[in-house]
């Protein structure tokens, strides 16, 4: 097949996969990464960037996208290796990993962003806010997204405390509050600013 793709992105011939990442500003819980080959033949009506859509709009076209796809995968990186390597790194591999684990191999993959992936089994371009460009990677962005959002439930029902299931792990004004009461949690990111201070405050207050 032959796709056509606007702006100043390249026209790829064979097989085309997206990827992207989801929750790289979070300072709980992994990073997730999804990759996905569309099928032309099968039209998915609605895809965008999982940042536009409703909660419930994401999880049908996840849906969607999972029946109809040539391939999909979801590949999570833990907060310790977050902590180990940096989010950026551990984003790139996130997104690395979910094109590996593709069952079909693409020719070409466009990856949300400004960097391309090292190392990939294919060719890979960074398209700069790709999750609203390009189908695959707005498709990538949704199965990411709604997986995350999942796993952040999950850790609710571990850490009920800490309200993952409102904020999902997001630096939010509650969280914080959290955070500085009673410290972070095994599923923090220790690398991250907040989470440090707060480690920081806990002290203090068991000190006192």
């Amino acid at each position: 097949m032959k796709i056509t793709l606007q702006d100043d992105l390249p026209i790829i011939s064979g097989l085309l996969a997206g990827t992207d990442e989801a929750g790289r500003g979070p300072l709980a819980g992994n990073v997730v990464a999804a990759a996905v080959i569309l099928d032309p033949a099968l039209v998915i009506d609605g895809l965008d960037d999982s940042k536009k859509l409703t909660e419930r709009k994401r999880q049908l076209l996840a849906e969607e996208i999972k029946q109809k796809a040539l391939a999909w995968s979801v590949v999570s990186i833990s907060p310790q290796l977050i902590d180990e390597m940096n989010i950026l790194q551990a984003s790139l591999l996130a997104m690395k990993s979910a094109v590996d684990k593709l069952a079909t191999r693409p020719d070409h993959v466009f990856v949300d962003g400004n960097k391309t992936l090292v190392d990939c089994c294919c060719d890979n371009t960074a398209v700069i806010k790709g999750d609203s460009r390009v189908a695959e990677i707005s498709a990538a962005s949704i199965l990411a997204k709604v997986e995350r959002d999942a796993q952040m439930v999950l850790l609710h029902d571990q850490y009920p405390e800490y309200g993952f299931d409102k904020h999902k792990g997001y630096p939010t004004q509650l969280h914080r509050e959290i955070l500085n009461e009673i410290g972070p949690c095994p599923q923090h990111r220790r690398s991250y600013a907040p989470v440090r201070a707060a480690m920081i405050n806990a002290r203090l207050n068991i000190a006192r």
